[in-house]
């Protein structure tokens, strides 16, 4: 990965700095019901903070469609903020841009901290308009993105204000690309990526920008059932997309020439229903039982997937192998995960997990915080994992020179 600036390449002292952070969180009754991404963001505001910046953070929440919507002010993240710092004061402002904006940022501090309003109440931050932009940097002195959940959407906020001012990664962002670089650009191998989910068609870039990159992809969740499929397997009533035999035909192949090993299930747990507590069984690969659905893999899949783990020197983690959602049919999930948490555990293994589901199975399993790395970003997560450049993240390489 190309160098990037990081905040302790700045002299922040005195200087206003501008903060892209991601503070679209869980709301109810005008509340934030889950803190996580803010409590995510605490370094680097408070790394800023602590050496006299005068830090003013800026974010979106919710889709407001470039319109102001009182339902998604920012302004409860304030408060859910002053709470997450210990009681240090966080001013907000009630816009992002013009006057109010301004006196807010002008009446900071050395050490203050400040909040912007929503960035998505402007039509300017979606349509990474530069007016919007330049309106923004006239805050600042400095520009830090410790957002990289949202740096594969060329915003405003994400890409054209970091061309504008000095910039640089914060924390958090420092740690997503240096744990994903080691876990893809340049990783120790081998190297195993996981891929769960329903379907291939959600995940076609990915599986084919990894058959050319990993030593051995595992394909589990719903989505193995088409590659079964397309080699002949009768998956029964199991979830398949029937019609992209001939593309799961062509990814294998793609892996085959490019030495990439794909593993399948090799057993199954089946049911008649998806249900917690269904009558379910366990059938070798190629005996699913008619009116069954393949809702986990099996245990003789989990042995296999182990010792192919234990021979792997770098993880790759994203979407669960079955249905964990909905016991027995977390079994497999769980116990592939705990082996390659005691991997980590053992430093044998560089483990790093993301995507939104993959983070719900690795929490369900009691693993999250055994894996070396988990990104709690969607999106940017996935097209980081399709090979793509993030609008975001270039832009701080080009601001590295």
């Amino acid at each position: 990965m190309a160098a990037f600036k990081t905040i302790d390449d700045l002299d922040v002292a005195g200087k206003r700095v501008l903060v892209r952070v991601d503070f679209n969180v869980p709301m109810v009754d005008g509340r934030v019901s889950d803190a996580t991404r803010i409590e995510r963001s605490l370094p680097t505001i408070r790394d800023l903070a602590a050496r006299g910046a005068r830090v003013v953070l800026l974010s979106h929440f919710g889709r407001p469609k470039g319109r102001r919507v009182a339902e998604m002010s920012l302004a409860p993240v304030a408060a859910a903020l002053d709470a997450a710092l210990d009681g240090s004061p966080v001013a907000f402002a009630p816009d992002c841009v013009g006057p109010a904006a301004a006196a807010a940022v002008a009446a900071l501090a050395d050490g203050g901290i400040l909040l912007l309003e929503n960035l998505r109440f402007h039509p300017g931050e979606e349509a990474n308009d530069p007016a919007f932009a330049r309106d923004l940097a006239a805050l600042g002195d400095l520009y830090v993105n410790d957002a990289f959940a949202v740096s594969h959407r060329a915003h405003a906020s994400v890409e054209a204000l970091a061309r504008l001012l000095p910039a640089a990664a914060g924390r958090l962002m420092q740690a997503e690309l240096e744990n994903l670089a080691a876990a893809l650009t340049a990783p120790a191998r081998p190297l195993a990526v996981v891929i769960g989910g329903a379907k291939i068609s959600t995940k076609l870039a990915l599986l084919g920008n990894l058959a050319e990159t990993a030593d051995t992809l595992i394909v589990g969740g719903g989505m193995a059932n088409t590659f079964l499929h397309a080699l002949g397997v009768d998956v029964a009533a199991s979830l398949c997309e029937h019609d992209l035999a001939e593309t799961a035909r062509a990814i294998l192949e793609r892996a085959h020439a490019a030495g990439c090993e794909v593993v399948l299930p090799i057993d199954a747990t089946v049911a008649e229903r998806l249900a917690t507590g269904a009558a379910s069984r366990t059938v070798p690969i190629k005996q699913v039982p008619a009116g069954h659905m393949i809702l986990d893999v099996g245990p003789a899949t989990v042995r296999d997937l182990s010792a192919r783990l234990g021979a792997c020197r770098t993880l790759v983690w994203n979407g669960p192998l079955g249905c964990f959602e909905v016991p027995p049919f977390d079994a497999g999930t769980n116990a592939v995960a705990a082996k390659a948490a005691a991997l980590t555990r053992e430093h044998h293994l560089l483990s790093v997990a993301g995507g939104g589901d993959t983070v719900a199975a690795l929490a369900h399993a009691g693993v999250l915080d055994d894996f070396s790395y988990v990104s709690t970003a969607g999106g940017a997560f996935l097209e980081w994992l399709e090979g793509k450049p993030l609008p975001g993240v270039e832009a701080l390489v080009a601001a590295a020179g």
